[in-house]
């Protein structure tokens, strides 16, 4: 149970910053490729329902090695678990760049996640772990910044790249990035994590396999003619599968992931509201798309574009929120942004905007919304638990937060083509059934945000459970 000496404040920062650049990269992964699908279905002869998986299957590895994440941050050392994650996807990357048929390419996706989800709930971790809490909320907004202006900027990036090569620069670009931030690490990261060695428990690791099932059945619930008897069948062995994995790790005396975090009511509020903001925001950054497209009319690059102000803000604000969350105090500041996100929904839900200028000016309001809630969320959780428990409750709400934000999406989907569909059964033109499908996805959402506030007033602001 040994770390390294203190490290000196340049270091810490050269440390803080290679982590970051190296997981903002593998972040923007996760959602770049949706603008590269038709250039993919065209190179390998393929369906939209086939190249969709190469960001289907991506999350759903991602969120199966979540839970391995605070095993592995026990018994070994941090520096070898970073660069090991770097080297697994920039080898998955070159798999991809030089895949002559889709199934490489899906085994290089692959490997990629399976790095992507190891890091996420990871890096948080050591975050939380190197930082006095007094100063938790500017780091941790800083972290913000990574993970949610990643998300936003992967389609745009992916796009500026793609207008300029071939899909395979793309990966070109991920590969010299992720290589030069592993060339750095050997230089610059530290092991500072204390160690408790353990043996893995295989049987729990088959268990949260029922993650798949669950994260497939959101996935395929969302399309139009989905086989319903095969995904309640594949529901209730994954939901079974869970159960299990539950039941297993509360009564191990070493489970793999310790959900005796659930038992600390404050920290289950901070999950859910974290979740809350990233539907949120993962939300916004696919459907507000579709609406500047079937209902503005914009070209697939402008609705891309219309995507960079909510981006840039969500990016600026990040930082600054944290710093305000250290001085104001999390419940003010989480109240604030909710608030935000509160008032873009009912906007949405309450007046039919055809100005694709409104809809950004609102975009920018739900993200910068976001910035204040999703970060601070995490840290108060954190500061809820004793230490010893903060690297199981960051993978549990990483987790949590992807689960919540695939069902957010997939809900979504499901209101817009239903109740478009029904509309235009009832007489209604495309234009006025698809303003209608919208609405009914605003309307949904701006409920979800309500819910999110009233769970930030319940909330109550603490110290890490070690310091009472």
């Amino acid at each position: 149970m040994q770390t390294e000496t203190p490290m000196k404040p340049l270091t810490r920062w050269l440390f803080i910053a290679t982590m970051l650049v190296g997981t903002f990269t593998m972040s923007i992964s996760q959602s770049s490729l949706s603008t590269a699908y038709p250039t993919l279905m065209k190179y390998f002869l393929i369906s939209a329902d086939t190249v969709q998986w190469l960001t289907t299957g991506f999350m759903i590895v991602m969120c199966i090695t979540m839970p391995i994440s605070p095993w592995l941050l026990n018994n070994i050392s941090f520096k070898t678990l970073f660069m090991g994650a770097l080297l697994l996807f920039d080898v998955g990357t070159l798999i991809i760049f030089w895949g002559p048929n889709f199934y490489l390419v899906m085994l290089g996706r692959i490997m990629e996640a399976a790095a992507v989800g190891v890091l996420f709930p990871s890096y948080q971790t050591v975050l939380l772990e190197i930082t006095p809490e007094a100063k938790r909320g500017t780091i941790m907004g800083i972290a913000g910044l990574v993970m949610g202006s990643a998300l936003a900027c992967g389609p745009i990036i992916s796009g500026i790249v793609l207008r300029f090569t071939s899909w395979r620069g793309l990966f070109i670009f991920f590969m010299v990035v992720i290589t030069l931030v592993l060339l750095l690490s050997f230089f610059v990261m530290r092991d500072v994590m204390p160690r408790i060695p353990s043996k893995l428990d295989w049987l729990s690791v088959f268990y949260s396999l029922g993650l798949i099932g669950l994260l497939y059945v959101i996935t395929k619930a969302g399309e139009p003619n989905a086989d319903w008897t095969t995904l309640i069948v594949i529901l209730v062995v994954s939901l079974l599968l869970l159960a299990f994995f539950v039941h297993r790790q509360l009564n191990l005396s070493e489970p793999m992931l310790d959900l005796r975090v659930m038992k600390t009511f404050n920290y289950d509020l901070a999950v859910l509201l974290t979740g809350f903001s990233y539907i949120s925001l993962i939300v916004v950054t696919i459907i507000f798309p579709l609406y500047y497209q079937q209902v503005l009319g914009a070209s697939p690059f402008v609705s891309g574009m219309a995507l960079v102000p909510g981006a840039a803000l969500l990016s600026l604000l990040n930082p600054v929120t944290g710093t305000l969350a250290d001085k104001i105090g999390f419940k003010p500041t989480m109240l604030v942004g909710m608030g935000m996100i509160v008032v873009g929904w009912g906007i949405l839900a309450l007046v039919h905007i055809n100005n694709i200028w409104g809809m950004i000016g609102l975009a920018m309001l739900i993200e910068g919304g976001n910035a204040f809630v999703m970060m601070p969320a995490v840290t108060l959780g954190a500061n809820s638990l004793p230490n010893d428990l903060v690297s199981h409750g960051t993978a549990v709400i990483t987790t949590v937060r992807q689960v919540l934000g695939s069902t957010g999406v997939a809900v979504a989907t499901l209101i817009l083509v239903n109740v478009t569909g029904k509309a235009m059964h009832g007489g209604s033109s495309y234009m006025m059934a698809n303003q209608t499908g919208f609405h009914a996805v605003y309307w949904t959402f701006f409920g979800i945000a309500v819910l999110g506030f009233i769970i930030a007033m319940l909330i109550r602001s603490t110290g890490s459970k070690d310091a009472e």
